[in-house]
């Protein structure tokens, strides 16, 4: 599975797809309205009030989508207890917040991760960053 995220606060959006690029769920959020909801490929619909209650239920664990802003930029969600290792060049290399450890892998000199492992609730995700646009 891979998916796109769209992030433009308040607003998030994910589109979940097969390895062949078949759509399997699209996930729109806006904080300002704490609601977000999801359509997925076979037409089914459901909202929640945030995005841990509905990711749960729609694909069996809740994603920490309110970290994950922070996490892909290399960085603690403000506010939350946190504990935290860098590497030689004072990067972030591992994080461990709100349940979650996140390890960073960097390309070179690079002040941005290009890839994350995500391990929370017993799940382990791997992000590879391929884009990052300015907001």
């Amino acid at each position: 599975m891979s998916f796109v995220w769209n992030h433009a606060p308040p607003k998030d959006e994910f589109v979940v797809t097969t390895p062949l690029g078949a759509t399997v769920a699209e996930m729109s959020g806006d904080a300002s309205t704490r609601r977000v909801e999801v359509r997925t490929s076979d037409g089914r619909t459901d909202t929640a009030s945030d995005w841990a209650s509905l990711t749960e239920r729609v694909v069996g664990f809740p994603v920490p989508v309110d970290g994950l802003a922070f996490w892909a930029q290399g960085s603690p969600r403000p506010e939350a207890q946190q504990s935290t290792e860098v590497d030689a060049a004072g990067r972030l290399r591992v994080l461990r917040q709100d349940g979650c450890e996140i390890v960073y892998s960097y390309a070179d000199a690079a002040p941005l991760p290009t890839q994350l492992r995500l391990t929370c609730h017993d799940i382990e995700l791997r992000i590879v960053i391929d884009g990052r646009r300015a907001v």
